[in-house]
């Protein structure tokens, strides 16, 4: 959540959208950018917004994922936010003249790699076959809503920790959050969850351990997540990281729309 202006560092700042006319402009700089995780941000819901002095170029960051737009700001795309602790993000470039100075400031530290967006449509799921998808779970496997407990587990365990990583606690994720937890024998085996939360929706994050992939579990649970968002109202956006996981989106009911460039940045 935003608390003013927190900081200014040479030329950045990381900006309040309280004042009304910041707030337009911003808006207008990521205006189309159909991404769930720059709204979470222009909502002031979760993540941060930094810009330049000259507030013609914005970057809004959200756990491992920055995306850069306007005017390209080499100062913007060297600054890492005191609040990021970690050692990886992925930049978004919103054109080819962001792409390039991602690769002029980071040289051979940017893997550049393709992304798939999916179709953001409302009313395109099919209950039915969502629930089939929930039925389908094997044996000796349970769904469960995620609660403290699981939150824990997803926290205990390295493979798990992104379903959970965006809430600083268990009341967080309570108030914002939504998940399933796949369990075999009371230990957390794979989980649906959302990754971020905006104003009519989440974004989906589905995370399998590596001894119990390859059984449909990231199916199963998937649409068990979808059937909830949708009895709450809220949209289950998905984003995919590779071709494996736009198959699994499409089986569950999404279109893919199109690839985009990213940079993965190890050492940031």
């Amino acid at each position: 959540m935003y608390c003013g202006i927190l900081e200014k560092v040479e030329f950045i700042y990381e900006l309040s959208m309280e004042n009304n006319k910041v707030k337009e402009n911003i808006q207008k700089i990521f205006k189309n950018w159909n991404e769930t995780i720059i709204w979470s941000c222009l909502q002031e819901i979760m993540g941060e917004i930094h810009t330049n002095l000259s507030e013609d170029a914005a970057m809004v960051i959200l756990g491992d994922f920055a995306f850069y737009a306007g005017n390209p700001s080499e100062e913007l795309v060297k600054y890492k936010p005191e609040s990021c602790k970690q050692d990886f993000i992925i930049m978004v470039p919103q054109n080819t003249n962001w792409a390039e100075l991602i690769e002029k400031c980071y040289g051979d530290k940017a893997k550049k790699v393709t992304r798939y967006a999916i179709k953001k449509e409302m009313d395109i799921f099919d209950v039915e076959k969502l629930q089939q998808a929930v039925d389908s779970l094997q044996s000796g496997y349970a769904l469960k809503k995620m609660e403290e407990a699981e939150y824990n587990m997803c926290k205990e365990n390295t493979w798990a920790n992104d379903l959970v990583s965006q809430y600083k606690d268990y009341k967080a994720y309570k108030n914002l959050g939504l998940g399933i937890a796949v369990l075999k024998d009371g230990e957390l085996v794979a989980g649906a969850s959302s990754y971020s939360r905006y104003d009519k929706g989440i974004e989906i994050e589905i995370d399998t351990q590596e001894d119990h992939r390859r059984k449909g579990l990231a199916y199963a649970c998937g649409a068990k997540l979808i059937l909830e968002c949708l009895e709450e109202g809220l949209y289950p956006s998905w984003d995919a990281q590779n071709k494996w996981s736009v198959a699994l989106a499409e089986k569950l009911g999404y279109h893919f729309s199109h690839e985009y460039v990213a940079y993965e940045i190890m050492g940031y």
